[in-house]
């Protein structure tokens, strides 16, 4: 498993990269190969306000589906649509091409609560 050093993660498995004021956020290596092949994502619309820690979407896979939760607040600037007809991205290539979306950090003091990806990959190793 992959989990890039600057990169945040939270505990909900997703990740976040920080451009400027914004935030690209995506699901980790480790959360896509725990749900196995996705079959569809459900992303919240351009312009949606999102709230840290509250659920912005899904992702199903063949057994099961997963909510998405927000590691950040923030305005969504834009989704990853071409999801929408190729969900299996986010196993392909979970940090660049599987990305969910991008949004305008509304409060920066909450990349302080995520996860370095030391951090994130003691996180997981204490889960299994």
């Amino acid at each position: 498993m992959d989990f890039p050093d600057e990169l945040k993660y939270s505990r909900e498995h997703q990740w976040v990269r920080v451009e400027g004021d914004r935030a690209v956020i995506g699901l980790t290596d480790f959360a896509q190969q725990e749900l196995g092949i996705i079959k569809a994502v459900e992303l919240p619309l351009q312009g949606d306000e999102l709230e840290q820690d509250d659920t912005f979407g899904s992702v199903e896979a063949r057994k099961t589906v997963a909510e998405l939760y927000a590691p950040l607040s923030g305005e969504v600037l834009e989704v990853n649509e071409e999801l929408e007809e190729a969900p299996e991205l986010i196993n392909d290539d979970p940090y660049d091409g599987g990305w969910l979306a991008q949004v305008r950090i509304a409060d920066p003091e909450e990349l302080k609560l995520l996860l370095s990806a030391d951090d994130y990959m003691e996180y997981i190793s204490e889960k299994e």
